[in-house]
């Protein structure tokens, strides 16, 4: 009887020691989801260290080996979509009598197009051995499905983490463990003149590297704000030829370091005509760890509005703005950082941390790489005097609270919502809805949908109640497509929904 109780306490103590193990791992493993671990590298860069070539050698087959099983093919494709205009039908005072295209047309009537299936493709870099993935957001942008290739042609599909607009940054994820990945250089210690790699999927080709020199660092080409308000623009400009396709690819050093992605062209015919353009990995590294780890960007404000770059001698004399080193301060709105830290108009920005910085560009990367609440230091020149001030940074709502994106995004909409009436529904024959009652600051003021729609449907699932919408939009990211109607008309409205923070 001793022995089956000592059996039953080894037996009992054996099974809890090894459930402690299993799930202290599982611990480690979330706790360490898509992180870089410092002093390990894959296995794609066996052999790279210790005897790869001089920095200086012209010689790039180290490097090449060595990144290109970390960098994939990206393939999306956009389902067919029907798409009417934004305007409610002008009633036909003819309609009882004729009817017919002709009058519906003449009367301002919806005329619904149909866009095709699309399909696109683009590259993205591995950044973690468990599956993290980071590219361009207008290689990912509103596609439905997303598929990655490898360059062992094994394809997974692929999964949205979390997009930035601002940066023109995406993370997506495939499940798959013990990946090549790409290891992290420092975009600061990137040179003019220095030799990089340029690798990714061009012109729906298999993987290619093409090289050339750094021409250029902290350029501005007005590209992002394209997709964004708040564009983070200081790219890293390079010779190595790009072209569509090439977009969230991997731009390295010749020690196989991932220094920048892909992301530009600068061309007047759509093709690589002599300069493409990077994100610095510095920023790729903080966008990228903040969506694995919040979800969304902790974006950080100095709390200015400054002078960007392009504006002629008679645009600045007359708004009044000085000549001087550094970035000249505009407006300093109260409640900001910079507020706070005694900051004025007219003041110029010399450095950021003790790094100098001399245009808008150098200062917006420099601050995108801390989040609110990190406090740093800024030096002005004010009527030719130098201060160094501390500044609690903060973000676009003037708080240093961290910010987390939410399973459910309806209250991205920003807007009154209200279950429509039983003799609205009957009159308009829906079986149920929801009113847009008001318009606010949200995703729907940037829809142009009108107040007074009828909410039917929200990507084809049918929506006859706020709970209805709710579930519909749990989860929810990206572009959706939101279905209804304008009561006392008989068309049906489409409105692509924009659910981004940004």
């Amino acid at each position: 009887m001793k022995l089956k109780n000592i059996l039953s306490v080894v037996g009992i103590s054996a099974v809890t020691a090894i459930l402690s193990v299993w799930g202290y791992g599982e611990f480690l493993k979330s706790r360490n989801a898509g992180i870089q671990e410092v002093g390990k590298f894959p296995v794609n860069y066996a052999g790279f260290y210790g005897n790869a070539k001089s920095s200086n050698s012209l010689d790039f087959t180290d490097a090449a080996t060595a990144a290109t099983p970390a960098v994939v093919h990206i393939k999306t494709k956009t389902k067919a979509k029907e798409i009417t205009n934004n305007t409610p039908k002008q009633q036909n005072p003819f309609g009882d009598f004729f009817g017919g295209d002709l009058f519906d047309q003449f009367f301002g009537g919806p005329r619904v197009q149909m866009i095709p299936e699309q399909r696109a493709s683009g590259s993205g870099v591995i950044i973690s051995k468990d599956g993290y993935i980071v590219t361009n957001n207008h290689v990912i942008d509103g596609a439905d499905e997303i598929a990655v290739t490898l360059t062992n042609k094994k394809t997974y599909k692929a999964s949205v983490i979390g997009r930035d607009p601002s940066s023109d940054l995406a993370v997506i994820k495939i499940e798959e463990s013990d990946l090549p990945y790409l290891v992290y250089g420092n975009s600061d210690d990137a040179k003019l003149g220095q030799w990089v790699l340029a690798i990714g999927y061009p012109l729906n080709l298999d993987v290619t590297v093409t090289a050339g020199i750094v021409s250029a660092k902290a350029r501005s080409i007005n590209i992002i704000d394209r997709q964004s308000d708040n564009p983070i623009e200081s790219f890293i400009q390079t010779d190595a030829a790009v072209n569509k396709g090439n977009s969230g690819g991997a731009l390295i050093n010749t020690n196989g370091e991932l220094i920048g992605i892909n992301a530009a062209i600068a061309s007047e015919t759509g093709s690589y005509a002599g300069y493409s353009y990077a994100i610095p990995v510095n920023i790729v590294k903080k966008v990228a760890n903040d969506i694995i780890k919040y979800g969304t960007v902790q974006r950080a404000f100095i709390g200015i509005s400054y002078v960007k770059e392009g504006l002629s001698d008679e645009e600045k004399k007359a708004q009044g703005i000085k000549d001087g080193e550094g970035v000249y301060v505009l407006d300093v709105p109260e409640g900001g950082a910079a507020h706070a830290a005694g900051i004025k108009k007219g003041d110029f920005i010399t450095k950021i941390n003790g790094v100098t910085v001399t245009s808008g560009p150098e200062m917006v990367e420099q601050v995108t790489r801390y989040k609110p609440g990190d406090k740093i230091s800024v030096t002005y020149t004010r009527d030719g005097k130098v201060n160094t001030v501390s500044i609690t940074l903060k973000n676009k709502v003037n708080t240093t609270s961290v910010v987390k994106t939410t399973s459910d995004t309806f209250e991205k909409l920003g807007a009154d919502l209200v279950n429509v009436d039983k003799k609205t529904a009957v009159a308009n024959e829906i079986d149920g809805g929801v009113v847009v009652k008001k318009i606010k600051e949200g995703a729907l003021k940037n829809s142009r949908m009108q107040e007074g729609f009828v909410i039917t449907a929200v990507d084809g699932n049918a929506v006859k109640s706020v709970d209805d919408l709710k579930e519909a939009l749990k989860g929810a990211k990206g572009t959706v497509y939101v279905d209804g109607i304008y009561p006392g008309y008989a068309e049906q409205y489409r409105y692509p929904v924009k659910l981004d923070d940004e």
